[in-house]
């Protein structure tokens, strides 16, 4: 997808809302990754981010955020890996989630010696030590729910505002590019080569011959599959949510069609999984 970002006008509009609310705001793009309009961090992610491996952690959190919002394409509220309040919603550009708007580095009003108790246990990996952040934690801004919530609409209209002024543009697509797209916006929907050749105007031959070349000389439906686990595999590592209702949300309603599927495309069955990924993780990273 070729998406093209007006830096100037993004980065004077996100300044202009940080100068009012004192909440950083910044873009991703269908990835995750920080468009760079932007330097700016609180002191306590600055910190993280110096580290290497802090670095990782901050760039991995922001892609599971980015999927899970494509997923559900809906505003999307989270503590980032150390337990920071973040929020993230899409930018749509005729209809479809081109980018996202991504605001955060702040707490909620819960108190602040239970938020650092929570957040500390997910330091353990930090090179000087949880006690090393807690002085800069503890700058971090509280807002009421109250407070977020009216944050977040002010956000929702920001992002119409944006995609009205032509900040965030999209050259024309190939079909190749709208067989992708399509397949990432609607992966959880009952697809079929008919739905699918209907809804990209692309005849049913031609489709089969795109979806060979976009998986490597497989299926339509191997695509599909490949797609849906790619969702689950976030899900089932960042909730806590049964087996059978995360194949639910990538569009599998067979539990046992869900668990063939997992392992003819990853080689391992969901619970394996789920259990191989937390265990390389660490207890620091399981899901809130």
């Amino acid at each position: 997808m070729n998406v093209l970002f007006d830096h100037e006008r993004l980065l004077q509009l996100i300044t202009s809302l940080y100068t009012l609310t004192g909440i950083q705001a910044n873009i991703f793009d269908l990835n995750g990754k920080d468009i760079c309009l932007t330097s700016h961090h609180a002191p306590f992610c600055e910190q993280i981010n110096a580290c290497p491996e802090g670095h990782t952690r901050c760039e991995r959190c922001d892609a599971q955020a980015v999927a899970r919002c494509a997923g559900t394409n809906r505003f999307h509220f989270y503590r980032c890996h150390a337990g920071i309040c973040e929020a993230i919603l899409p930018i749509h550009i005729d209809g479809v989630p081109m980018a996202y708007l991504v605001f955060g580095q702040f707490l909620d009003d819960a108190p602040m010696e239970d938020q650092w108790t929570n957040t500390s246990k997910t330091l353990g990996w930090y090179p000087g030590g949880a006690g090393a952040l807690r002085a800069s934690f503890e700058k971090f801004r509280q807002y009421s729910d109250k407070e977020i919530a009216a944050y977040a609409e002010i956000l929702e209209a920001l992002a119409a505002y944006i995609q009205l002024k032509g900040m965030i543009l999209t050259t024309e697509r190939t079909n190749l590019q709208k067989l992708e797209f399509y397949l990432d916006q609607h992966y959880m929907e009952k697809l079929s080569l008919a739905t699918i050749s209907e809804q990209l105007h692309i005849g049913r031959t031609k489709l089969c011959a795109l979806a060979k070349e976009l998986s490597g000389g497989r299926t339509l439906s191997y695509l599909i599959a490949e797609r849906r686990i790619r969702a689950a595999k976030v899900l089932l590592l960042q909730s806590n949510a049964p087996i059978s209702a995360v194949a639910e949300q990538v569009g599998v309603s067979d539990y046992n069609y869900f668990s063939k599927l997992f392992r003819s495309v990853t080689g391992s069955t969901p619970s394996a999984f789920r259990k191989a990924g937390r265990s390389a993780a660490g207890p620091e990273e399981a899901p809130l």
